[in-house]
C-alpha cells in the first residue's frame, strides 16, 4: 500500500475537517491516521491516507484538495509517503 500524506495549515474557522474528510470520502481515499491541533486560532492538521482505491490519480487529488484549500482559506498540501519521508531525512 502506498501511503499519502496530507497537511492542512492556516487560520481556525468552521468546517474545515469536515470538507476535506468529505472530499476524501467521495473519492474513495481511507483516512489511516489524523492528528490535528489549534494554537491561537491557527489550525494544523496532518493525515496519513491510503489512495490505492480512488479513480482519480494523484495529481487531480492533489489538485482539488489545493483548490479546497484555496476556497476555505487553508494551505492544503498531498505528497506521496515516499517523497514525504525523503524530503524529511537527515
Amino acid at each position: 500500500m502506498k501511503k499519502t500524506i496530507i497537511t492542512v495549515v492556516g487560520k481556525d474557522t468552521v468546517g474545515i475537517i469536515a470538507k476535506v474528510c468529505t472530499y476524501l470520502a467521495e473519492n474513495k481515499v481511507n483516512i489511516l491516521d489524523i492528528s490535528q491541533t489549534i494554537v491561537q486560532d491557527y489550525f494544523n492538521m496532518m493525515m496519513i491516507v491510503d489512495a490505492n482505491n480512488s479513480t482519480k490519480p494523484f495529481g487531480e487529488l492533489s489538485d482539488e484538495l489545493t483548490s479546497i484549500g484555496t476556497e476555505i482559506g487553508v494551505q492544503i498540501k498531498v505528497q506521496q509517503e515516499d517523497i514525504f519521508n525523503s524530503m524529511h531525512r537527515i
